[in-house]
């Protein structure tokens, strides 16, 4: 009886997964492996041949360099934020996190219009700027306006993991660590920072993948002039109509992001020892 009620219980959950995952999954692949000739779909290799295009290859090289570059300013940011507010009194981790987190609760398109105030022509910047006697300067639509827009979307990503972790870290091992004569610099380097790696690296993963597959934020930050995979992928089902090519990308980006997925949880399931390991 209790695993009929089980299997009851579940089946909304199979139900919404054969709508939503299953099917547009094997819609993707059936598009990206056939073509169409004289109304009839064929078996065909064509469209990932032409992912080997030097024009689609620039595409997805800006994609992953500009993801690549966007996680590590995360990382440089993410991480003394996550410190510093680990290191704060308990009964202030939870306002700093909300406050944190607060713009989060802002639609994300009203967020990434926000920066097109803030970077174009007229904006904040170029309005101080030219208050100081400075001549603006061109940001907007630009590669270093996408990546603004992805760091500052993506940053509590990386920031709510690490923080988690080092919330949790046991100070017992970090007690030792001075005990044995550890300074504050070895502390760090040799047991806060090793153990919380696997925060690191799941906030990477965090980051990395929405990144590597925006097309919202280098839309309107990059105006059209910076494309990306994602926008590659929208414009070929959105206006050129060619599902069969854009299902191809599709294929290929969800197997980068499943090995880009495989290594991480690799890599942060191996830094995960416990921390009398790592002192030494």
């Amino acid at each position: 009886m209790k695993r009929k009620s089980n299997s009851y219980l579940a089946s909304p959950y199979v139900v919404w997964s054969m709508i939503f995952i299953v099917i547009p999954l094997f819609l993707i692949v059936f598009f990206g492996f056939t073509k169409e000739e004289n109304g009839q779909y064929i078996f065909s290799l064509e469209n990932f041949q032409r992912l080997m295009d030097p024009i689609f290859f620039k595409v997805f090289a800006r994609s992953l360099w500009l993801a690549l570059v966007s996680t590590i300013l995360c990382i440089l940011i993410g991480y003394p934020t996550a410190y510093i507010i680990s290191k704060a009194k308990v009964s202030r981790q939870g306002i700093l996190i909300l406050l944190f987190i607060l713009p989060m609760w802002m639609n994300f398109l009203l967020r990434t219009y926000a920066w097109m105030a803030i970077l174009g022509k007229n904006g904040f910047i170029n309005t101080i700027l030219t208050t100081l006697g400075f001549n603006p300067i061109n940001i907007l639509y630009t590669n270093t306006a996408v990546l603004l827009g992805m760091v500052y979307n993506f940053l509590p990503f990386m920031v709510l993991p690490i923080y988690t972790i080092l919330s949790k870290m046991d100070k017992d091992l970090i007690n030792a660590a001075k005990d044995l004569g550890a300074n504050s610099y070895q502390v760090f380097t040799k047991v806060i920072l090793p153990l919380s790696i696997p925060g690191i690296a799941s906030g990477t993963t965090m980051v990395f993948m929405p990144a590597v597959s925006t097309f919202v934020i280098s839309k309107l930050l990059g105006g059209g002039k910076v494309m990306l995979v994602g926008n590659l992928i929208e414009q070929q089902f959105m206006t050129v109509g060619d599902w069969h090519f854009g299902s191809a990308v599709s294929i290929f980006m969800m197997i980068l992001i499943l090995l880009s997925m495989a290594f991480m949880n690799k890599f942060g399931n191996e830094s995960g020892k416990e921390g009398g390991g790592l002192i030494l």
